[in-house]
């Protein structure tokens, strides 16, 4: 198995890969009791070897890693990259790996499953199957064994030939361009940005209260800057339900906070979201933000949606494209309630095997009928 430990060793290896057109990449982090997840191994495969880095031994600098994440000369293949690419925004200091190609998008493209495990295309393509023993291995510790190691290359080594197999289909059938478009929204750095400000869009709010709103946004900033700082998780910091508790109580002393009887807050933690309280109690009615109430949907859309989502399917197996990446709910509620603006559904690829034909069942000129167990459309006159 090759380990690479030292920096000289990795520098050789980087300046073998790249004379090479693509690599084959993955990691392997925790993140359970951190914020920021924390790179334990980093797996490479050439078409000549496979190689794991160990970002944590002694002396290791991965300065080399990053000249052939940034060389535009070399494409960087990854199944399922989300999460390798945040590790690299971050290791990278805000910038991406470029180019890159994700097998997952590329056998959803190619209708492949829905989303696609590395497993299942291992299995499928490669025909091969995975030592599992390793799975749910803690990363971290040291030394590595033989199994975690040959577990670890395994995932950059069958990736290769499920590369190369995809890739054929994709020129094949001429999807190389929805592959781009997809891997084009990965590529966005706002993916991958954590700012405490917008934390609090992952709550769900229960009152939209102007001062209850306020006060669960300067809570979730100051929870998410907590957590950053200290790079705990936000669990570890004070869970959801307790911040939305804290936001209903609004206690502005540390007295105040010791009678919630589920909240428990080490002693600065207690005196700062007192401190958030008390600011966010002594704005004035007209700095409080003004949420917009939920959009009502139409009487009747419902049914509308259901036979959108009858053509989504229909059209996805037709054209053997997974579903969810055509379109999803928020895409059928708006067509069905007329709007078109924005929409990723309408545009693109998606518009040409979906769009259109959900535009036109939306307007009556188009029908949905069974002939001999099989579902049908029929193009239909427009009416007045």
């Amino acid at each position: 198995m090759s380990l690479i430990t030292t920096t000289a060793d990795l520098a050789a290896f980087v300046r073998r890969a790249r004379r090479e057109r693509y690599v084959t990449i993955d990691t392997e982090f925790m993140r359970d009791r951190t914020y920021w997840p924390r790179l334990c191994l980093v797996q490479i495969a050439t078409a000549e070897e496979a190689v794991a880095i160990d970002p944590l031994a002694e002396g290791m600098d991965l300065a080399p890693l990053h000249e052939l994440l940034r060389d535009l000369a070399v494409l960087k293949v990854f199944h399922a990259c989300r999460q390798d690419l945040e590790i690299f925004y971050r290791m990278l200091d805000g910038a991406l790996p470029e180019p890159v190609f994700d097998t997952q998008v590329a056998a959803m493209v190619l209708g492949l499953g829905e989303e696609a495990s590395y497993e299942s295309l291992v299995t499928r393509i490669a025909r091969a199957r995975l030592d599992k023993s390793s799975r749910f291995t803690d990363w971290s510790r040291r030394p590595l064994s033989e199994a975690q190691l040959r577990y670890a290359l395994a995932d950059v080594t069958h990736l290769r030939v499920i590369y190369e197999r995809l890739h054929e289909r994709l020129v094949a059938r001429g999807r190389l361009a929805w592959v781009d478009e997809e891997l084009a929204n990965l590529l966005d750095p706002r993916l991958y940005e954590q700012p405490p400000e917008e934390a609090w869009k992952r709550l769900k709010l229960r009152s939209r209260e102007p001062r209850f709103v306020k006060l669960v946004q300067e809570l979730a900033a100051w929870r998410e800057r907590t957590a950053q700082r200290r790079d705990l998780p936000r669990s570890r910091v004070l869970r959801d339900d307790l911040l939305l508790e804290l936001a209903a109580a609004r206690p502005t002393e540390i007295e105040d906070l010791r009678r919630l009887s589920r909240i428990s807050l080490d002693r600065q933690s207690a005196a700062e979201v007192v401190a958030v309280v008390r600011r966010v109690m002594a704005l004035a009615e007209e700095a409080l933000p003004r949420l917009p109430p939920p959009p009502e949907k139409p009487r009747g859309l419902g049914p509308v949606v259901d036979l959108l989502r009858v053509l989504l399917k229909y059209c996805a197996e037709e054209y053997q494209v997974a579903q969810r990446l055509v379109a999803g709910t928020a895409d059928l509620e708006a067509i069905a309630a007329g709007r078109e603006a924005g929409i990723p559904a309408l545009s693109g690829w998606r518009r040409e095997i979906f769009g259109e034909r959900a535009l036109a069942l939306r307007r009556g000129h188009l029908a949905l009928t069974v002939r001999g167990r099989r579902l049908r459309l029929l193009d239909r006159e427009p009416v007045g």
